[in-house]
């Protein structure tokens, strides 16, 4: 009887954590009824080990965008321009490999610094001249769209030969020389991937703890703690299967680990999500507001040409038409992830699962056929309901 008032008492209670925190959930919720649903649709290819791989690849460069992307939503601003930044910075690479024969590490140092002083330019039109970000990203979207033109006029679409920037996008981290049917060096990650969330998991809890503030009973935690391992290690194994890592998860997950960090441990971090919440508030508060914003435009165009490099890797080409609606799926990613709608809220680690949910989608409907106008009624549809939802949720908070 005491067993069953138990069950009871955590049915209770996971009911409740999941109504509290249902904004959360929901995107999580949401990647895993579509990964279900496009599974059973495609008679299992969906989750086939070629096809994860091949969607973390292609999903690549909009986290990366989306990451970036993040931050300047947070601080209630926009940017326009970073689809066709990321295709010019991509098509500046190509050129810079195929026609000067630089080194390909070098070329991508290089494509990074042109994002930052195209970062620069903007972010002080918006700071120090004043111009609105819509109006200076939107302005910026024409002219880079027009330098990526400029740039493959003469030669059209630039094929790249070279190995090592192709693998980028394309390639497997290596294994170790171990004889074995499934990349170990891929199940290793996984293991410390999965110590490392748990460690992570179990000292958020533990400094919660420490200032009073309610945290889930030790059994929903530690079945929380079960099923992130069993997800992380689950797409290690199918990874693991196939050719192991791509390179391409690697460098997001790099990149995502540094901005993490940057927004939840360092002052930087807060000084943002201080001026998203009320920049009026933080400046007289004596926070640079001005500084703060252009790091987030700097951040962002730099971000944009790493994402540029990766399209550009992962085509093994750069082409013309690099950077059409990049930007889309950045901001419905972000959107998705959870960032508020009236700025100061949002998460890079929810980005990245809004980006899975936008990938996935694209990924499923191709595998099944799907018209690409339908492709894009389906993503509007997906993106103006979660917006409305996390509205929704929030006033209702209030």
């Amino acid at each position: 009887m005491e067993n069953k008032k138990q069950k009871q008492g955590l049915g209770k209670e996971a009911v409740q954590l999941l109504k509290s925190n249902i904004r959360d959930y929901m995107m999580y919720i949401a990647l895993v009824v579509i990964m279900i649903f496009f599974t059973i649709q495609t008679h299992g290819g969906f989750i086939q080990a070629r096809n994860i791989a091949n969607l973390i690849n292609q999903a690549g460069y909009v986290a990366i965008l989306a990451i970036g992307m993040t931050l300047i939503l947070i601080l209630v601003h926009i940017d326009l321009s970073v689809g066709y930044v990321a295709g010019f910075c991509g098509a500046v690479a190509a050129v810079l490999i195929t026609q000067f024969h630089i080194n390909e590490w070098v070329a991508i140092l290089l494509v990074l610094v042109l994002g930052l002083v195209i970062g620069l330019y903007q972010g002080l039109l918006v700071t120090r001249v004043g111009v609105p970000a819509f109006v200076t990203t939107l302005a910026g979207m024409f002219i880079f769209r027009g330098l990526l033109n400029l740039t493959l006029q003469k030669t059209g679409t630039i094929i790249i030969p070279n190995e090592g920037f192709n693998a980028l996008s394309n390639g497997f981290i290596p294994d170790l020389p171990l004889g074995s049917s499934i990349h170990v060096l891929t199940m290793i990650i996984g293991v410390v991937a999965v110590i490392a969330a748990v460690y992570v998991q179990i000292r958020a809890r533990n400094n919660k703890l420490k200032y009073n503030f309610s945290v889930p009973s030790t059994p929903i935690f530690v079945g929380k703690l079960i099923v992130l391992s069993a997800i992380i290690m689950v797409i290690m194994w199918v990874l693991a299967s196939y050719s192991g890592l791509p390179w391409t998860a690697v460098i997001v997950g790099v990149v995502l680990l540094i901005y993490n960090y940057m927004l939840t441990k360092t002052r930087l971090g807060r000084y943002i999500y201080g001026i998203g919440g009320n920049a009026q508030a933080a400046e007289l508060s004596g926070i640079n507001v001005k500084k703060v914003t252009l790091f987030a435009f700097c951040s962002m165009s730099v971000l944009a040409a790493l994402a540029g490099v990766l399209y550009t890797s992962r085509l093994q080409s750069a082409t013309p038409t690099a950077g059409l609606g990049f930007e889309l799926d950045a901001i419905a990613s972000s959107y998705i992830g959870g960032v508020a709608v009236s700025g100061g809220i949002g998460r890079v680690t929810n980005t990245i699962i809004g980006t899975l949910v936008i990938m996935s989608l694209t990924n499923g409907m191709n595998l099944m056929g799907v018209d690409i106008s339908y492709q894009y009624v389906v993503k509007g549809i997906i993106f103006i309901v979660a917006v409305a939802f996390d509205v929704r949720t929030r006033s209702k908070a209030k």
